[in-house]
């Protein structure tokens, strides 16, 4: 103690992850592939399971501009009605924090500052840009990067995403199909909402869906502080040939309206001043059969990439942070080595990883399946929103390994 730690990649798990860590009092450096440390994208939901952990690390979730959500919305899909709804009530009474959405440039520069910030408890992480790893020993911790760089840590930590080359550089082998379905996202701006005389989508602070019961949905949420909607717009792969495993291809208002020729006129009108569209090849990741090799830990998407269909994708990379933040303090870092450690953390972690990924699959298909709205359906075995947003972390390790120490470290 401390650990000399070396984080790969700077997306919402890397930056999570610095926090985490950071707070236990290690020294942390991410390392980002590209030029420029942003983010781009449409919304997240934050449910409490990861919620919380950003609030015990001071993350200071007001500036990140959150929009409370307070109900799920169903419309039917040709005329808009509002069929349904599925209320949250008292969610921060009943789970610890708000159900917040955020808009993704938001919160990632948010953490970033958390992370690198002088402020808060533990040293602050440095980010250094244009470091691309392509080649790592995990026994040692060793690793090169592209630009001739070779450095060791007591600690790697692989968030370098979806594509991950990590992954296979510890011999992790990936089984993807490409998926039936495609996704659009895109904004619509307040002011745009204000002229087309729409801004209840804003007003209502609802997550709100169009369909679901099959491949084509439509969904849509308010972010950046009421600034904006954000629509996450679902619909069959064979439409247009987009192969490539991506997310930020750009399209435009004309194909986001030819591709939903039969939706309620009122999108229909939304999505003709849609901004910043882009087309996301979706593909149906397997679970991996390991995370962890020696001083090496995946994490995040590079470790349990799902669809995105519970809001779990940027939450469980929040969870994973907080799990190695809680097995690798100063206290239990006085048993256990960095690699029994994370054994724990991949034991901990891969079973209910690959729940929420099961059950993002199932959720693809099948509105029911989804979190909130499956508490209408008593089927057997279905995720419900307690299930996910009532987990407690500290809890389940304390039942696992009562010789663990379990405090959350956050802000001095």
């Amino acid at each position: 103690m401390p650990l000399n730690v070396a984080i790969i990649g700077s997306g919402l798990c890397g930056l999570a992850t610095a926090i985490s860590l950071r707070r236990q009092g290690h020294y942390v450096t991410l390392y980002e592939r590209y030029d420029f440390s942003g983010e781009v994208g449409s919304n997240i939901s934050c449910a409490s399971n990861g919620t919380r952990f950003l609030e015990q690390w001071g993350v200071d979730i007001q500036r990140a501009r959150p929009v409370i959500l307070k109900d799920m919305v169903r419309h039917d899909w040709s005329t808009g009605e509002i069929t349904s709804k599925y209320p949250f009530g008292d969610y921060k009474g009943k789970f610890g924090t708000h159900y917040y959405s955020f808009h993704r440039v938001d919160i990632h520069s948010e953490l970033k500052r958390t992370a690198t910030t002088q402020e808060g408890q533990g040293p602050p992480a440095k980010l250094l840009l244009n470091h691309k790893a392509i080649d790592i020993d995990a026994e040692t911790g060793w690793v090169k990067f592209e630009n001739g760089l070779e450095i060791t840590a007591n600690l790697v930590i692989a968030a370098d995403g979806i594509r991950s080359t990590l992954r296979a550089a510890i011999g992790v082998e990936t089984h993807a199909t490409p998926s039936t379905s495609c996704c659009y996202r895109c904004i619509v701006p307040i002011d745009t909402l204000k002229q087309l005389g729409l801004t209840e989508f804003v007003t209502r602070e609802a997550i709100e869906y169009w369909g679901g019961m099959g491949i084509e949905k439509i969904v849509m949420s308010p972010a950046a502080g009421g600034n904006m909607i954000c629509c996450y717009c679902f619909y069959p792969s064979s439409y247009n040939d987009l192969c490539e495993d991506g997310w930020n291809f750009s399209a435009t208002p004309e194909q986001l309206v030819e591709t939903f020729k039969t939706i309620d006129p009122t999108v229909k009108k939304l999505f003709g001043q849609a901004e910043d569209i882009k087309m996301w090849r979706l593909y149906d990741h397997k679970p991996y059969s390991y995370w962890v090799k020696g001083k090496v830990a995946l994490a995040g998407d590079s470790a349990h990439p799902m669809m995105p269909d519970q809001s779990q994708g940027a939450v469980s990379a929040f969870e994973d942070a907080a799990a190695l933040g809680l097995l690798l303090s100063e206290m239990n870092l006085l048993s256990l080595s960095v690699e029994e450690a994370l054994k724990r953390y991949e034991a901990l972690r891969k079973p209910r990883a690959t729940m929420l990924q099961a059950a993002s699959l199932r959720a693809r298909l099948d509105l029911t399946e989804r979190i909130g709205w499956s508490s209408a359906n008593n089927k057997p075995g279905k995720l419900t929103i307690e299930d996910v947003a009532g987990y407690k972390m500290e809890k389940d390790i304390a039942t696992r390994w009562p010789d663990l120490t379990v405090n959350v470290i956050g802000r001095a």
